[in-house]
């Protein structure tokens, strides 16, 4: 069995200007030994100028796959990276193409891996890089520090290859590489966040209307964190037993926690009359 499972790793380009780009980037994935690449929402595509290209990646071409969200994309996936070229007002765990690489080879056999690659003019944006559990940057010249899309991704692509490549006369992975339930993916961290908030809404932790990015921070917690399946259903479990114990102190009248003696009296009274 090969080191490296293709079927297991995404290439994700996000609305893509120039069709051209997607051909390129194609035969770099090629050449790298990667197979699935997904489109979200091209601009212009399929086209003669992506075909032209690919050279001998049209295969690549004729199986992608085209959605019209970055959710969709990646809602099978269990290890989101994003590609950021700039530095965010709130940080999020940052690697570098090795340790990205690295990040891959190790999880790719367990969790379906996307590597997520932005606009050509403006990368992606907060809203998808907060999809993501980590970012990935490329050290550039400040002179010059935006990469073409393909040369992007032919870079990380040969990385995650070249990973593949020292593993092949080395031992197995270290023990601590091990885990016994598989990652949440995307999806599944979606509702779970969905969840989640329209508890933290209903218990007054949060408001919708002054959000303080709490949702981002929490997602950047369990992002980092990147919870199994498992510990998915714990948390859950919990969110519904809280709505559970609301839905039921309404629905008894319970006074709350810490209610004032008037508020007692005044609840009692109400239940003689």
């Amino acid at each position: 069995m090969p080191l490296l499972d293709p079927s297991q790793i995404a290439v994700v380009l996000v609305n893509t200007s120039h069709p051209g780009n997607i051909g390129a980037t194609a035969r770099a994935m090629k050449n790298m030994g990667l197979t699935q690449l997904i489109l979200v929402d091209p601009e212009d595509f399929p086209s003669g100028a992506a075909t032209a290209r690919a050279v001998s990646a049209v295969d690549i071409l004729e199986n992608a796959r085209v959605v019209d969200t970055l959710e969709e994309a990646v809602a099978d996936c269990g290890l989101i990276i994003g590609t950021s070229a700039r530095s965010r007002k709130l940080p999020w765990p940052m690697l570098d193409g090795e340790s990205c690489a690295d990040k891959v080879f190790r999880e790719h056999k367990t969790n379906k891996v996307a590597l997520v690659f932005g606009r050509e003019d403006s990368g992606l944006n907060n809203e998808e890089l907060q999809l993501c559990q980590y970012h990935v940057q490329i050290p550039t010249s400040p002179e010059c520090s935006s990469l073409n899309l393909s040369a992007a991704v032919m870079v990380i692509t040969y990385e995650i290859a070249k990973r593949a490549r020292q593993q092949e006369n080395a031992v197995k992975l270290p023990e601590d590489d091990f885990w016994d339930q598989e990652r949440a993916t995307a999806e599944e961290n979606e509702r779970f966040f969905e969840h989640l908030e329209k508890v933290m809404i209903a218990i007054r932790f949060h408001d919708p209307e002054n959000p303080r990015q709490l949702m981002q921070r929490m997602r950047r917690l369990f992002g980092r964190i990147r919870i199994d399946v498992m510990e998915m259903n714990i948390l859950r479990g919990i969110l519904s037993n809280i709505e559970w114990h609301i839905k039921t102190r309404e629905e008894r009248k319970v006074p709350p926690r810490g209610a004032t003696i008037e508020q007692l009296e005044e609840q009692m009274s109400q239940e003689k009359t």
